[in-house]
């Protein structure tokens, strides 16, 4: 299901063209988001939308769930990591799989200055780790605007699933992430000379050597197993406070499912997780009965309409 879902066109006509905005997240560091608008913005609820590793807004699911939100009534913001979706040029540095100081940015800059006040954050795989971060690091007081949060093939435990990653079995999903990791390097030292040093670059053919040499490093990390512990949504879940989805599947080739019976996911009654028995990593896709079949994406928004009630309703 994961390689039909990453190999199969689709369309999306009820979504209307985006607007392009950027976010100075930092003094060296610009993204990108695509935006689409209800008429009335402000008295609509905002989700905001978070792609995997090496995708950007541009992603199948990013643009699938936001043409279901939007059609629900939402504001979408479809955000893109640093350097993705063609933005290596914005950016001095680099992403990694526990950032969430730019979404948090983004999200109080669509509070202070387009006086949004309900927002919802979904994300997929690395952008569910994010979301689900994001959600713990908010706690119970931080942002309050933000309601609720979703998170589908999260990589929670980011040593869990770079082991399961490097099983023989998964070696295309390896090998496409770090085909696309070495063509972003090529394209951020062109942008900017001198600043990362390729030589061997070539020979990195595994996602936790690429962290190794680069993510751990730029990022203040000690090693590529100290990144994945401190980046992990797993340290902080215990302190979400608000109302979240997480939404895995038991034949993801590289979530393991075990790591959702984690006591701080068990013990924490904000957060909802279901594994389904099938569904991939990021594909979820289902006979089409009334719609296009992507189930995920329709219950992140079924989840959200639910929990970002206008705040007249209490």
């Amino acid at each position: 299901m994961t390689l039909y879902a990453w190999g199969r066109p689709r369309r999306f006509p009820r979504l209307p063209a985006a607007e392009a905005r950027y976010f100075d997240v930092a003094p060296d560091a610009r993204v990108l988001a695509h935006c689409h608008w209800q008429r009335d913005r402000a008295s609509h609820p905002t989700v905001l939308l978070l792609h995997g590793l090496e995708a950007s807004s541009q992603a199948h699911y990013v643009i699938g769930m936001a043409e279901k939100a939007w059609s629900r009534g939402f504001n979408v913001v479809r955000l893109n990591q640093r350097n993705c979706g063609g933005t290596e040029h914005l950016s001095r540095g680099l992403y990694h799989s526990g950032l969430t100081a730019d979404p948090r940015f983004v999200l109080t800059e669509l509070r202070e200055k387009d006086r949004l006040d309900r927002f919802g954050v979904a994300g997929y795989s690395l952008g569910g780790n994010l979301t689900m971060k994001l959600a713990g690091e908010l706690g119970r007081d931080l942002l309050p605007a933000v309601k609720a949060f979703c998170a589908v093939s999260p990589v929670l435990e980011l040593e869990a699933c770079v082991r399961a990653i490097e099983r023989p079995a998964n070696r295309i999903y390896e090998w496409n992430f770090c085909f696309n990791l070495q063509r972003r390097m090529r394209r951020k030292a062109r942008a900017f000379p001198g600043a990362f040093d390729l030589e061997g670059l070539w020979k990195i053919w595994s996602i936790r050597a690429f962290d190794e040499r680069y993510t751990a490093p730029h990022h203040g990390f000690d090693g590529a197993s100290d990144y994945y512990h401190r980046a992990s949504a797993m340290r902080v879940v215990e302190h979400v406070a608000r109302p979240a989805l997480i939404l895995s599947a038991a034949d993801d080739p590289f979530v393991p499912p075990e790591i959702f019976g984690a006591e701080p996911l068990r013990a924490n009654p904000h957060v909802r997780t279901v594994v389904t028995p099938f569904g991939g990593h990021c594909a979820f896709v289902e006979k089409p009965n009334g719609y296009d079949g992507y189930f995920a994406e329709r219950a992140v928004v079924e989840f959200l309409a639910r929990h970002l009630q206008p705040a007249a309703d209490g």
